[in-house]
């Protein structure tokens, strides 16, 4: 099979991405979050797929499952796995347009990962055009609240990823033109600082400022940073007037580490800040989600051998690394199923109002994704 005759066009291509990045899918918009399964939905079936929806957790979007048609269908096959979700609000548009620009094209959420889902499944479209047959099953898994850790589709995740044998992840590939075969641990802290009220006219003595407490607090975690492990505050929320002494202040943090036992020691670090005084104030830190490290293992080595196979006949050295981060692979990865993550595209300015993929990797990236569905077998 000669990849490079697979009937792509670019500009086709990108006619197609459009309404799959203006269709914005923030997260915490679960009305939002479904709209773009419903699109996604759709393309997938009318690409010949059997189309399961998967109800969301509670405030979140659904999901959705696609299964492509395959004499061996209900066997362990190739899931290939997307978020689409974003973190861009609805109204991101009209600071962020999708727009073409040379030889990049911008909107939100179009590396970070609408651009990689939509790829994958022109790949699969590509396949079924040129006739070529791939040995195993394909499956797709659109998932809706990745950019949050992915607390409430985990379990779905898992359990959708243990009825198959390989995991291919099209988040944005590595610069350099790699993919990625190791994510970081990641775990998310709640911050909460309880404070005592007071007129903040007349009687400020009297209290004790929350958003005071954990500005303090705050300073103190960021500061807490090194090379084995990193922490930083994302999320701040306090008080309701200006005239009152803040009562609670809440915050979110993260921490992000190479080695699982470095992350388990920043977790220490952190739950160790808490504190309650005698009058009742007090700063309390409660673990949320966390993603375990994912270490390339001999499954995932040899995923990333046949996919630098393919990128060496297409033209170009395929690279590897770990990465920070965290996506899905984080979990599908350090279970143990062969994963294969950073298939996507490339680009940059992902989470800003600067985000772009190349154009050029586009038809690239179907063709590497293609190649690994058509020749990845038992």
């Amino acid at each position: 099979m000669n990849l490079e005759n697979l009937p792509l066009d670019t500009d086709e291509l990108l006619a197609g991405l459009r309404p799959w990045i203006e269709c914005e899918s923030p997260t915490f918009d679960a009305a939002a979050v479904n709209r773009m399964m419903d699109l996604a939905a759709a393309a997938t079936a009318a690409a010949g797929a059997t189309i399961t929806r998967i109800p969301g957790p509670s405030g979140l979007g659904d999901c959705v499952r696609g299964d492509f048609p395959h004499p061996r269908r209900g066997e362990p096959g190739i899931l290939v796995m997307s978020h689409l979700d974003t973190v861009h609000p609805v109204g991101t548009l009209a600071k962020l347009p999708f727009r073409r620009d040379g030889s990049r094209c911008y909107g939100p959420g179009i590396l970070d990962m609408k651009g990689g889902a939509y790829a994958a499944l022109q790949a699969i479209i590509a396949l079924a055009k040129a006739g070529i047959e791939t040995p195993l099953p394909v499956s797709v898994l659109y998932t809706s609240d990745e950019e949050i850790g992915s607390p409430g589709t985990r379990g779905i995740i898992m359990e959708q990823a243990r009825r198959d044998r390989f995991v291919l992840v099209p988040e944005p590939g590595q610069p350099g033109d790699g993919v990625v075969t190791g994510r970081y641990a990641i775990a998310r802290f709640n911050l909460l600082a309880q404070g005592r009220p007071s007129h903040a006219g007349s009687r400020l003595r009297d209290g004790r400022s929350a958003i005071n407490m954990m500005a303090r607090q705050l300073i103190a975690i960021e500061e807490m940073t090194g090379e084995d492990c990193t922490f930083s505050v994302g999320v701040i929320e306090g008080g309701r007037w200006v005239n009152c002494v803040a009562t609670s202040c809440r915050a979110e943090a993260l921490s992000m580490a190479k080695r699982q036992a470095d992350l388990d020691r920043g977790v220490e670090r952190m739950l160790a800040l808490s504190y309650r005084d005698a009058d009742g104030t007090g700063f309390a830190v409660t673990r949320g989600v966390t993603r375990p490290v994912w270490e390339p293992d001999e499954g995932t080595m040899a995923l990333y051998g046949l996919a630098r196979d393919i990128a060496n006949e297409l033209g170009w050295d395929l690279g590897h690394a770990s990465a920070g981060g965290g996506s899905d692979a984080n979990f599908t990865g350090a279970a143990g199923i062969p994963s294969l993550d950073g298939l996507g595209l490339l680009g940059a300015g992902y989470h800003t109002l600067e985000e772009h993929i190349e154009i050029d990797s586009l038809p690239r990236r179907i063709r590497l994704m293609a190649g690994l569905l058509a020749r990845l077998a038992n």
